[in-house]
């Protein structure tokens, strides 16, 4: 007697065959489970993120951890690549079940879609290795040269805690305004500044593609979770990126990959959805 299987079970017996293990408990969306494909929307230029390596491939944290969502539920993914404007109304238009971005979750989004939040960011300061013991205390940036990008977050937080130093007696933020971020780096090498104040993930892939020579400071600023947008109510889709998420944290995964690409500081506790602003945390 001949068992008919669908794409899913036969994607199912794929990746069992390979060595991978398929949990049965794991929750699939009905899409994942009628096309046996994990379809996730992507820009694939945001390093390290996502992006195109030297030799044309798919890379970075997103692409990696979506690969093991994929294997953990028996599917094969597939990266449909996005501009990032267009994805939530994508979303919402339904062009697409999940965009993989560093999303910050805003009332305004949260009127079209939803999020499963994976990994936390803010504004972090970055310096040379020599400078590193220079910058201590609970305000570790009093009377420094700080550099930042015109009109950025950081542009207006180093006046917030240039104020905090003065209120607190002590020496004041020197601030100096640059177009670039590359000027901002080139400043800190060429010692016209001490730090340079930027987005903490952008700071982190900097020490990392520097080969040592900037190194960010352990603080972090203005800290916010961010996350995968879904579609809004797809309770589905949801569920699975949780549970598959949460197994990706537990067994160790998820940190790895974060660590491979100098992110390792920018971790949660664990996965999990927002669908209202009042469901986000702290950590």
């Amino acid at each position: 007697m001949r068992t008919r299987l669908g794409m899913a079970g036969l994607a199912t017996l794929a990746a069992l065959w390979s060595g991978v293990a398929v949990s049965a408990e794991m929750p699939k969306s009905a899409e994942v489970q009628e096309s046996g494909k994990l379809a996730i929307a992507n820009t694939l230029d945001y390093a390290p993120f996502e992006y195109l390596d030297a030799e044309g491939k798919q890379a970075g944290i997103i692409v990696e951890m979506a690969g093991e969502v994929a294997k953990l539920v028996g599917a094969e993914l597939d990266i449909q690549r996005t501009p990032f404007p267009s994805m939530i109304p994508g979303l919402a238009a339904g062009r697409f079940k999940i965009a993989w971005e560093t999303f910050s979750a805003t009332p305004e989004r949260l009127e079209q879609v939803d999020f499963v939040m994976f990994l936390k960011a803010g504004v972090a300061a970055s310096t040379s290795p020599e400078k590193l013991d220079s910058f201590s205390g609970e305000l570790p940036l009093c009377g420094k040269r700080v550099g930042v990008s015109a009109g950025s977050a950081s542009d207006f937080l180093v006046d917030k805690l240039g104020k905090e130093c003065t209120d607190a007696g002590q020496a004041a933020i020197d601030k100096s305004v640059f177009n670039s971020s590359t000027d901002i780096v080139q400043a800190v090498l060429s010692d016209r500044v001490d730090a340079r104040m930027d987005d903490a993930t952008a700071s982190s892939y900097f020490e990392v593609t520097s080969n040592g020579q900037l190194v960010v400071l352990p603080t972090l600023y203005d800290v916010a979770p961010l996350g995968m947008a879904i579609a809004k109510n797809d309770k589905g889709t949801a569920d699975m990126m949780v549970a598959a998420l949460a197994e990706l944290f537990s067994n160790g995964t998820y940190q790895a990959v974060l660590d491979k690409y100098g992110m390792g500081a920018y971790a949660i506790k664990q996965p999990y959805f927002v669908g209202s602003m009042d469901m986000l945390r702290a950590d």
